[in-house]
């Protein structure tokens, strides 16, 4: 008997049996699903788009521009109605015990992805029993004439109308591109659901396994088109408290904790075995009137409301120096950005205005709020018993309801709620990613427009901001929108959060997006 190495015994055994560490993240809720296009939440886009999926272009937050992905090259015709895209070649889809993928990607799965959303005809269409709220609440199925195949690795999309933000729309989740061939094999053997449970992407990981409310495991694509992820699995240990996350952190039973309290992110800058990842979000918190219920249908009543409430005793209640006020729908760094003037805490004028709207005595009413924190609403039952208390000063009675989130999320969207806690993270930079799915009329009927607001002129001056793609014209067109928003009082506006995370001192590599989005490709644990 002989060695086939120099080495010790005990060497190879130990190369033999250690395994590479698996990144632990410990996340704030689970995600509605894993086919990104049905659903609108920051949770699901975490869990879907950023791992398991790519798009054609991406949006590089450090340069502000726009770059390659699935797609190698772009082309825009002088027109504004064509978009041409050159895909990579030789670009894997996953490989599972499910789906053994026999082609790399092509043009027909990028045909089969958009078709799906823009035709009612569609085999495919109706599988989604969400929808699609962001194809419609863009009016993708309006704007894009068709997607046509040129060859292999060539798509065209063609518009009915130059569209200024149709590139920026590209590096959302929702156009993350499916695989055509295991959507067939799906059709074919009736198990169209398994598109929600079983996902085929083309992204750094592979879903390996789900527990709602508990964990998600997924392993490294070996075949990935990228750099390979420096991890070879990753986890994410969903745990609803901001306490509790910290805690596991702390005990190494993660790596990195999302969405961490003000007071843990200062507590955190203390200790040596810990480190703050920071920068200011695209995002902003605000309190959403549901316009469709009286008597939010009132003008005077929302500013009665604008008033009522302590904004300054709630930022330093609930974010502790970890946000600045928002007196508008999009934070002060994106561009056509104005500064209204915001509604003072005047406990008389708003209940001058109640009285002026008919309500002399108050009302009764509710407000919504979601069980555990996030980096947009840190303390939910804090900021829901301070609006409470508030209210109630001006003689309105509102019951709080602590609803869980997903359910929360669905039944906002059917427009069920009074006062909503919500937030809105913008995915591109562009003022338009806050203005359509929060004030425009089809997002109404998408359901991401909290306010269930539609009017004429705000629809009009949203919708010509995306015709040119000039930006000092859309500048104006933008101001104008927001002073009607500010003067229909549509929101209370609360704060523009800095997203914090918290990790290990051993592990680096990982930058945090302003948009929110989790690229834990990159990440290495010392």
């Amino acid at each position: 008997m002989r060695l086939i190495s120099s080495l010790p015994i005990f060497a190879l055994l130990w190369a033999v049996t250690v395994e590479a560490k698996p990144l632990t993240v410990c996340t704030e809720a689970s995600p509605d699903g894993f086919d990104v296009v049905q659903y609108n939440s920051l949770t699901t886009t975490n869990a879907s788009a950023d791992v398991i999926f790519n798009r054609l272009i991406d949006y590089d937050a450090a340069s502000g521009k726009l770059v390659p992905s699935l797609a190698e090259k772009w082309e825009i015709s002088p027109d504004g109605l064509s978009y041409t895209f050159t895909l990579r070649k030789n670009v894997a889809f996953h490989s599972t015990d499910y789906f053994k993928p026999s082609r790399p990607l092509t043009s027909d799965d990028v045909v089969f992805t958009f078709n799906r959303m823009l035709d009612a005809n569609h085999p495919w269409h109706k599988t989604a029993v969400n929808g699609y709220p962001h194809a419609q609440t863009f009016q993708l199925p309006k704007h894009i004439k068709a997607v046509k195949k040129i060859d292999a690795q060539t798509i065209r999309f063609e518009l009915n109308a130059p569209e200024a933000t149709f590139s920026a729309l590209l590096t959302m989740g929702f156009t993350s591109i499916y695989s055509a061939e295991y959507a067939n094999q799906l059709l074919a053997a009736g198990k169209t659901t398994d598109f929600n449970s079983k996902p085929i992407g083309t992204g750094p990981f592979i879903l390996k396994s789900y527990q709602k409310d508990s964990i998600i495991r997924f392993d490294a694509a070996p075949n990935y088109f990228g750099n390979k992820a420096k991890i070879d699995r990753l986890i994410y240990a969903i745990t609803p408290e901001a306490a509790i996350r910290v805690q596991k952190l702390k005990a190494g039973e993660c790596q990195i904790a999302l969405s961490p309290k003000p007071q843990d992110v200062l507590a955190a800058r203390t200790d040596k075995t810990l480190q703050v990842i920071d920068t200011p979000a695209f995002s902003t918190a605000f309190i959403a009137f549901n316009s469709q219920h009286k008597p939010f249908d009132n003008v005077k009543v929302r500013q009665a409301l604008n008033h009522a409430f302590d904004k300054k005793a709630y930022l330093k209640q609930v974010f502790d120096g970890t946000a600045t006020a928002a007196d508008g729908p999009y934070p002060p760094n994106t561009w056509s950005y104005i500064n209204v003037e915001d509604y003072n805490y005047n406990p008389a004028r708003a209940k001058q205005l109640l009285a002026e709207a008919g309500f002399p005595n108050g009302f009764s009413t509710t407000i919504w709020i979601r069980p555990a924190g996030s980096t947009l609403n840190p303390n939910p039952r804090a900021g829901g018993e301070m609006l409470q208390a508030d209210l109630a000063k001006i003689g309105i009675k509102a019951e709080l309801k602590v609803i869980e989130w997903a359910e929360l999320i669905k039944r906002a969207k059917s427009g069920e709620h009074d006062l909503l806690f919500m937030g809105w993270s913008g995915d591109n930079g562009d003022p338009d990613n806050f203005l359509t799915p929060q004030f425009a009329c089809s997002s109404v009927e998408s359901g991401l427009n909290f306010a269930r607001y539609c009017d004429p002129q705000l629809d009009k001056l949203i919708s010509n901001g995306k015709k040119t793609t000039d930006q000092a014209a859309r500048t104006k067109l933008y101001e104008t929108a927001q002073k009607i928003i500010h003067d229909q009082a549509l929101w209370i506006p609360l704060a523009h959060p800095i997203a914090a995370v918290l990790t290990k001192s051993n592990v680096s590599d990982y930058k945090i997006s302003p948009f929110s989005r989790q690229n834990f490709s990159t990440v290495i644990i010392k």
